[in-house]
């Protein structure tokens, strides 16, 4: 018996905001390669993520592995936009006092 060696495209693909999702699902390269890095194998993967396919966590793994470069300067862009959000927001809406202002909210309002 003869293998059919092939080519198979790597399941990621940007959704309309730039964004990596793996497989067609709503699981994000971030995601997966967050749990790779936090020493999660494949397998642990698929049971956190059972939208995801086996086949798909090793392929992803191994994209991973090979493009590392470019996938941390992805994934370093994408937490510095992150941030860049979390700090407009707590700016317009400081987490401090949240409670007691939103209990005199509550209190006001009956």
């Amino acid at each position: 018996m003869q293998l059919v060696i092939e080519s198979e495209p790597v399941p990621i693909a940007a959704d309309s905001g730039g964004v990596y999702r793996i497989g067609g699902t709503r699981v994000t390269l971030d995601t997966l390669i967050a749990a790779f890095h936090d020493g999660a194998t494949p397998e642990e993967i698929v049971e956190q993520y059972p939208a995801i396919g086996l086949d798909h966590a090793y392929a992803v793994i191994g994209y991973y592995l090979r493009h590392q470069p470019e996938v941390d300067a992805y994934l370093s862009a994408r937490s510095e936009a992150s941030a860049h959000v979390r700090a407009e927001v707590e700016h317009a809406l400081p987490p401090h006092g949240l409670r007691s202002r939103l209990m005199a909210r509550r209190t006001a309002s009956r």
